[in-house]
């Protein structure tokens, strides 16, 4: 396994954000967006968008719930979540702002998968140990 840099973390970090925000995002530009106007008349291009989208979060959700586990992205989401109220009690986010409340919760959740991606070069940098997806296969 390579090392991870600095330029494969942004990679990642860059597509998770593409992927959330490309999903949903407040601007009205999306795919939630997208499907709302077609009201009913999907084209290959929505679909062919919408599997290409669901693609990219069984990859990113897998990856981050095998190195993360259920408790590492509790915890993981939890501190983001302290870090978001931080930002509301030092007042540079304004909790009644909902628009800027989602595209702040919209990144966090992209550094969530974008850790999730990255964590198990993380750990075996810092511990040596490495992460196996476990087979019953003989």
């Amino acid at each position: 396994m390579k090392p991870l840099n600095f330029a494969a973390v942004t990679a990642r970090w860059l597509f998770a954000l593409f992927l959330v925000l490309g999903t949903y995002n407040p601007s009205g530009y999306s795919y939630f967006h997208w499907i709302k106007q077609s009201a009913g008349s999907i084209t290959p291009y929505i679909a062919i968008a919408g599997v290409v989208l669901l693609i990219g979060w069984a990859i990113y959700l897998k990856a981050t719930l095998n190195s993360l586990g259920l408790i590492g992205i509790l915890l993981s989401g939890i501190m983001f979540a302290c870090l978001i109220w931080l930002l509301v009690y030092w007042k540079w986010l304004n909790i009644h702002n909902t628009s800027a409340m989602a595209w702040v919760i919209e990144v966090v959740l992209a550094l969530l998968l974008t850790i999730g991606m990255c964590w198990s070069f993380f750990k075996r940098a810092w511990s040596g140990q490495v992460d196996m997806v476990e087979t019953n296969e003989k």
